[in-house]
């Protein structure tokens, strides 16, 4: 079949595009087809576990195109030399149409080269796919829980949750782009002594509003002024009629008004980053049920409002702790006193405790406290089953650093309370330094001594934040220049990948010079590209600029499995790179250059993989959640 190489010919022979499978899938196929010739053949036993053989880049880009595995995973249960293991398979793939050269490395590695064609044709698939090139069906669309923020709603958000908002939202992208059924949620921790700490501290701006001079905020209560609205709001609604009454009368009225308030100050912060949950789940919901259904009914005269009746609604704490008990990991006992604590800080009591130690932790944990009501340990459990009594088995958990020591005793729990069919994966996020040309700086005054993630937002726009916030790994400490994230240059990450995407938009409207019918739709000009003779590219930096394209799906495959979205980062920045490097090439060397003046052939080709390029860029900043910009000024 004249024009269509053997990667294409074979997909489509089996009734798939070229775009359905990335290249390193397909030669992983033939990797693994070589193994089942060796078994055919006698020389390797059936039934051999191949799940952890990979085909990838090798470190050293001088070893090949690929490299596999397969003789260090087999060798041990074939009972096989893997170097000898590796010449068997050698051999068998050095026929393959695909591969122009094999060769054995150290113990038992098979570095691979591709012949030319594979590379055109990777191209093409990205051409062709253009937004949903990388998309993967890996997830089958299991059901997957992605719990992020949860923020107590005791104040603004500020910079630490503003990266684990950024980085669960990516996560979630991420996961839906490789077939998972994706919920996003919040956890609302409205229950316990910290929101009555909140009432309290509104009720105080509540009088002030009044004209009380209340003084300095007494210790203990939340300071700075962001609960200055709360207060006016309950002064203009309630007048003096809250300082009238007791304690017991006007807490649950300034708490829920306070909460409320406090939710919708953190959604508008969500949405200033473009964070958008689909479920905010209330912890008070666990042992309250949900809050009484009311009924508006239109009368003749006047509105009338029913309170629709329900049954008391079931303590859903007290039925995860009963399951726990009934399984033997919930019994009553005693604690030793914890090290290095003062011994009037210690309350020798029987208690309800939870045997985390048959987990791994380092203590069994209490699940009660001595006034009988629940610990956030017992809430959590409950929550926590609540999600697997929705139907998630994979439950995603992202936490602050300082929450560490919680995740073993979480993930005993889950796995007690799911009968060990359900998995908990917490992902920690570390601190974020903020600065200014290299130097400490505050922010806000509005949330005491807390920076406020919409002062960051405002001050260097949702798209930095996001892009910085994921050129990190999770659990490393973050700096954050305010400076430095608004530069127009190499250094700047964020810059220099979205002025990667304006470039070759850029080069498409200069091309429209030798290809005047060329689309400016995405779409329609990807329908034309992909007809050009992509065999043209030939030069060794287009090749290797192909090849970082054709990385992008095992990418997004190897992403949404580590649940670590700050790979797309990392790959979008040496891919523009790479773009950049390319085009700096063409300026030393014109035979190089996108445009060819006189050469419409080779123009369409260049700017087919220029296609690829900003395809590419533009998928990878859509589930960072950053746009790509047209041009750049």
């Amino acid at each position: 079949m004249p024009g269509i190489s053997a990667l294409r010919y074979e997909t489509r022979a089996r009734g798939m595009t070229g775009s359905d499978k990335n290249i390193f899938a397909v030669v992983l196929e033939r990797v693994h087809a070589a193994t089942d010739a060796l078994v055919s053949a006698g020389k390797l036993p059936a039934g051999l576990d191949k799940s952890r053989i990979v085909v990838e880049p090798p470190k050293d880009a001088s070893h090949g195109d690929m490299a596999t595995n397969v003789a260090m995973v087999l060798a041990k249960p074939a009972n096989a030399r893997p170097r000898e293991l590796a010449e068997a398979v050698a051999e068998k793939l050095r026929s393959d149409p695909l591969i122009a050269k094999v060769e054995i490395a150290g113990p038992g590695f098979i570095n691979l080269v591709l012949k030319p064609a594979a590379w055109a044709d990777a191209l093409h698939a990205a051409v062709v796919a253009g937004a949903n090139y990388g998309k993967s069906a890996m997830g089958a669309h299991k059901k997957i829980n992605v719990e992020y923020v949860s923020a107590n709603p005791t104040g603004p958000m500020h910079i630490g949750h503003c990266r684990g908002a950024v980085f669960g939202d990516a996560l979630a992208n991420l996961l839906i782009f490789a077939g998972y059924d994706v919920t996003r949620e919040y956890y609302i921790n409205d229950a316990g002594a910290q929101v009555d700490v909140l009432a309290r501290s509104a009720f105080l701006r509540y009088r002030e509003a009044l004209g009380e001079n209340i003084g300095p905020m007494p210790e203990g209560l939340y300071p700075g002024d962001y609960l200055q609205e709360c207060g006016a709001e309950l002064a203009s609604d309630y007048g003096q009629a809250l300082k009238e009454m007791q304690e017991a009368e006007w807490l649950p009225i300034v708490r829920e008004r306070a909460i409320n308030m406090m939710i919708a100050e953190i959604r508008n912060d969500l949405m200033a980053l473009n964070v958008v949950h689909d479920l905010f789940f209330s912890e008070r919901s666990l042992i309250e049920g949900e809050p009484e259904e009311v009924v508006f009914t239109g009368g003749a005269t006047a509105e009338v409002i029913v309170v629709a009746p329900k049954p008391p609604p079931p303590d859903l704490v007290a039925e995860a702790i009963a399951k726990l008990r009934a399984q033997g990991v919930v019994y009553e006992g005693r604690l030793p006193p914890p090290k290095g604590a003062p011994v009037e800080d210690y309350e020798d009591r029987e208690q309800t405790l939870f045997r985390s130690t048959d987990f791994g932790d380092d203590v069994d944990r209490p699940l009660m406290k001595s006034d009988g009501s629940y610990t956030y340990f017992a809430s959590d459990i409950a929550y926590h089953k609540s999600k697997i009594d929705r139907g998630f088995a994979t439950m995603i958990d992202v936490w602050g650093a300082d929450h560490g020591g919680y995740v073993k005793r979480m993930q005993a729990a889950v796995k007690a309370v799911s009968d060990g069919k359900a998995e908990l994966d917490v992902k920690l996020v570390q601190l974020v330094r903020l600065l200014r040309n290299g130097e400490p700086i505050k922010m806000s005054k509005r949330a005491g001594e807390l920076i406020l993630s919409r002062d960051v937002v405002a001050e260097v726009g949702r798209d930095a934040v996001r892009f910085m916030m994921l050129y990190r790994k999770n659990d490393a400490l973050l700096d954050f220049d305010l400076a430095k994230v608004i530069e127009q240059s190499r250094d700047n990450a964020v810059f220099y990948v979205q002025y990667g995407h304006a470039r070759g938009q850029s080069i498409f409207r200069n091309g429209l010079e030798v290809l005047p019918d060329l689309p400016a739709d995405p779409e329609g000009r990807a329908a034309v590209l992909a007809k050009a003779n992509l065999a043209l590219l030939d030069d060794p930096a287009e090749l290797a600029l192909i090849r970082r394209i054709a990385q992008f799906p095992r990418l997004i495959e190897a992403a949404a499995e580590a649940h670590e979205p700050h790979r797309i980062a990392f790959y979008l920045y040496e891919l523009a790179s790479e773009f950049h490097g390319q085009y700096s090439l063409g300026t030393k060397s014109p035979h190089l250059r996108f445009i060819i003046q006189n050469d419409p052939k080779m123009t369409a080709a260049r700017l087919a993989m220029v296609q690829g390029v900003v395809g590419v860029l533009a998928a990878g900043l859509a589930l960072l959640g950053v746009s790509a910009p047209e041009e750049m000024r």
